[in-house]
């Protein structure tokens, strides 16, 4: 890095927030977003950089837009039951509380329960034990790890 750069970017650990968003105003034209001293910091390091070494390159850049294009419209967060991790349709966990036994099975993406549908293993554990618990440690199987 040329000592000008090593210098922006030593000068952003001591400056004081006013001068932080100064510097953002100048290096990217709109206002400073309303995040911690750290974002900040961070974001205009690697904005002098950007200006000073070049940004992605274009192949990088298509490449970020065509999978955009992919997950465009569909939602980011994970589905609660994942479908890779669940047991093959029609397995049943059975576990026993307080000498009463439970029967889930496991359906295409979630589960049933006497007869009824579950999103989730944790909502049928809540259900069976009126606590939270996660789901799939009170009805996975059993830690033998120290058993000799």
């Amino acid at each position: 890095m040329t000592d000008s750069v090593l210098a922006q970017l030593a000068a952003l650990k001591g400056a004081p927030a006013t001068a932080l968003k100064t510097k953002w105003r100048a290096l990217f034209d709109t206002e400073p977003p309303p995040y911690n001293r750290r974002f900040l910091e961070n974001r205009l390091a690697y904005r002098i950089q950007e200006l000073a070494y070049g940004g992605l390159k274009k192949e990088t850049v298509e490449r970020l837009r065509v999978l955009a294009k992919q997950y465009d419209g569909k939602s980011g967060g994970r589905s609660k039951a994942r479908p890779d991790r669940l047991p093959i349709a029609g397995t049943r966990l059975i576990r026993e509380w307080q000498g009463v036994q439970h029967c889930v099975t496991v359906r295409g993406v979630d589960f049933e329960f006497e007869g009824r549908p579950y999103k989730s293993l944790s909502a049928i554990a809540r259900e069976i034990t009126k606590v939270r618990w996660n789901g799939w440690v009170f009805f996975g199987p059993k830690n033998h790890r120290g058993a000799a």
